[in-house]
């Protein structure tokens, strides 16, 4: 078994390493062939972008987009008129998005920090739970606000410090961290925001929680949406997930063992 995901850089921005994409992209593509199965919280999260969709959109960007589930739905909620693309890191993932979305949508393989699309090229941008991964949170909201038409909007799920919280207190012991993702707050991502110049800037934060019955089906429920990648040399042995099993157990409540997501809705416009 893996160890648990990546620390990544926290506040505003860091260095961008090759490595660090190739192994983002990795552990992604190689959870693509089940992520929609798997992926059930990441959809429920997705209601807050769906619920502030505009009525009308002819050039539509899913960052990020995974197998492409909610790519197809814009397509099909903007209809024929609309142009959408959806664009990920993964590889694995445009392949199952291809295959099971077919010509629904333009598949771009692409980096958030460096999107391959011309300037004021897009009305909107939906993003549902990418950004986290991206080292550089300055550059890709340069990025949004670049390719952004006059006008235009970006709708962005992302997650805040407190997200897995359960998790790492069941990993963690002494001398040896858990290893968590480092989680951006709110005032980091509208800083970068208004750095990249949008005019308009909306944060809201909630935590969203879901219950597993055991450790395998809380870990399952991360390593299999690609949130959890390889660390050198951190292998797990089954000393240490008793631990970790035994850990999560004094957390339980009457629905299983809990799961917080700190959940940031960003609403921006330019």
């Amino acid at each position: 078994m893996s160890a648990l995901p990546l620390a990544a850089p926290a506040c505003r921005s860091a260095t961008r390493g090759e490595d660090w994409q190739a192994r983002v992209a990795h552990a992604f593509s190689r959870a693509a062939p089940r992520y929609a199965e798997r992926a059930v919280a990441q959809r429920i999260m997705a209601e807050p972008l769906r619920s502030r969709l505009p009525g009308h959109a002819e050039r539509v960007l899913d960052l990020g987009c995974g197998p492409g589930e909610l790519t197809a739905q814009l397509a099909g909620r903007f209809g024929a008129g609309c142009t959408v693309i959806g664009l990920d890191l993964a590889p694995g993932m445009l392949e199952v998005a291809r295959r099971t979305h077919g010509d629904a949508a333009r598949w771009l393989c692409g980096d958030a920090a460096a999107l391959p699309l011309e300037e004021a090229s897009q009305e909107l941008v939906v993003s549902n739970l990418a950004i986290q991964w991206c080292p550089d949170l300055d550059a890709v909201m340069a990025e949004l606000r670049r390719v952004l038409r006059p006008g235009g909007r970006a709708l962005v799920n992302t997650l805040g410090p407190g997200t897995l919280a359960e998790v790492g207190r069941a990993w963690s012991r002494p001398g040896r961290p858990a290893g968590l993702l480092t989680f951006r707050d709110a005032a980091c991502h509208r800083r970068a925001a208004r750095a990249a110049g949008f005019c308009r800037i909306d944060c809201q934060e909630r935590a969203v929680r879901f219950h597993y019955p055991d450790l395998a089906a809380v870990m399952a429920s991360i390593k299999g949406v690609g949130a959890q990648t390889s660390r050198p040399g951190g292998r797990l042995t089954r000393a240490d997930l008793a631990r970790a099993s035994r850990r999560f157990e004094t957390q339980r409540e009457p629905e299983g063992l809990p799961v917080t997501y700190r959940l940031l809705t960003l609403e921006l416009e330019t």
